[in-house]
């Protein structure tokens, strides 16, 4: 089966899944509990890693490609056995995809200077522009059949039963008083909304209204409960705050205000710039340096500010799962939330083998390593540490509070005592 499950909590080696779950059970019932998603939650729902968007884009769009790479964007691809023109830097591969928002920042910087000057560049740069962004939108687009019909996806659809049991057990999770779970994610598909429909589950993602959904920050600071519980009856929460730190594909820009459109109504336009009817998309997709200085900046900054607000706040937990630590300003702020002195961290990261060779592993993956904290937790043995192993590993939810857990321990203990032979059955 190849590698097996590892966990390490700091450089103390845990020592089975059971241990594992027991330390997440007692994460889950921290104040604050979020879970941070990057392209590889999406994968088991028809999504694509960043790698394999961009062999997508290689194969799909090979002019503009080679386009790139002509002018310097990309590194051009060097034949086996033939010296590398430029020494590679330990750790990083050749045939690594680059980063995506990187490139794209580049790209505009470029145009902006191409447009200025009216160069003849302008026009195969908003080509290969439009090209990344095609491969941006398949890869985040899962199931056509999802978006046709106002029904959604179906409680009963397999493919989004790892996102419908993590929604579950985070919220059945939290104790009376407890602010309901964080969700922050780098994707840009609706795997999210489309689990959290199929369970009736309400999710607060910074938009407000019933017709006309524009972004409001304020509503982070909603909620919702039963007004009817009282007491230990007030257990679970009735809604999950999501912030999608990179766009969706169903944001749209209209006189200045972002809206969250409904996804049957977005597809036409999406498949249109998918099929190459138009070289532009209406939807927010991925930020960059362009975007930020316009009116994005205000949606994208606050939707920051909320992930570095809630990394400062004590007694939080932040389960990563899927993410390549790809984007800078994550890993910088995952980094500082360790001098909050509550904070915990748990990464599952599939290359992750061990601490005896991390030279392989991203830098910010290397670092947080480095510290051997005990309050950072790594899990990896590649698919054993995939999200639908995460979520698994995530412990089911106890309705009984601690006293009564300990009742029922003792009760157990005095059943085995009593009668050896059936084993503590009561």
């Amino acid at each position: 089966m190849g590698i097996h499950l590892i966990a390490y909590r700091g450089n103390v080696l845990l020592s089975d899944e059971i241990e594992l779950t027991a330390h997440l059970a007692t994460l889950l019932r921290m104040e604050n509990i979020g879970v941070l998603l990057g392209a590889g939650a999406s994968v088991g729902c028809g999504g694509k890693t960043m790698a394999q968007l961009w062999e997508d884009f290689k194969s799909s769009s090979p002019s503009e490609y080679q386009w790139l790479c002509r002018n310097q964007f990309v590194p051009t691809p060097v034949p086996p056995g033939v010296p590398q023109p430029v020494p590679v830097p330990p750790g990083v591969s050749q045939t690594a995809p680059p980063n995506v928002e990187n490139l794209l920042d580049t790209l505009a910087i470029a145009l902006a200077e191409w447009e200025r000057a009216d160069s003849i560049e302008k026009v195969e740069g908003k080509k290969a522009r439009a090209a990344i962004y095609r491969a941006l939108v398949r890869a985040s687009f899962l199931d056509e059949s999802w978006w046709n019909t106002p029904e959604g996806v179906a409680h009963s659809e397999d493919r989004l039963s790892a996102h419908r049991l993590l929604l579950q057990r985070l919220t059945s999770a939290r104790q009376p008083g407890q602010s309901s779970p964080w969700l922050f994610t780098t994707n840009y598909d609706l795997a999210i909304e489309w689990a959290a429909d199929s369970i009736d589950l309400n999710v607060l993602n910074g938009f407000l209204g019933l017709h006309s959904r524009r972004f409001t920050p304020q509503s982070f600071d909603l909620g919702f409960r039963n007004v009817q519980a009282k007491g230990e009856a007030q257990f679970g929460s009735y809604n999950v705050y999501l912030a999608k730190l990179h766009g969706s594909l169903t944001w749209k820009e209209v006189s200045g205000q972002y809206y969250e459109i409904q996804a049957t109504e977005a597809q036409g336009e999406i498949q249109s710039f998918v099929k190459g009817d138009t070289d532009k998309l209406a939807f927010t997709v991925l930020p960059s340096a362009a975007k930020y200085i316009q009116t994005v900046g205000f949606v994208l900054g606050e939707l920051f500010r909320r992930y570095s607000e809630f990394l400062s706040r004590p007694q939080s937990a932040l389960l990563v799962s899927g993410y390549g630590f790809g984007d800078e300003h994550i890993n910088r702020l995952l980094l500082s939330a360790l001098l909050n002195p509550t904070f915990q961290l748990v990464v599952y990261l599939p290359e992750f083998s061990g601490l005896e060779d991390v030279s392989k592993l991203p830098t910010a993956a290397q670092k947080l390593l480095s510290l051997q904290s005990p309050r950072v937790t790594f899990v990896g043995g590649g698919g054993d540490a995939y999200f639908g192993s995460f979520v698994e590993h995530l412990p089911e939810p106890s309705i009984y509070n601690e006293d009564l857990r300990q009742l029922q321990e003792r009760l157990k203990a005095l059943g085995a005592a009593t009668n050896p032979n059936e084993g503590g059955s009561l």
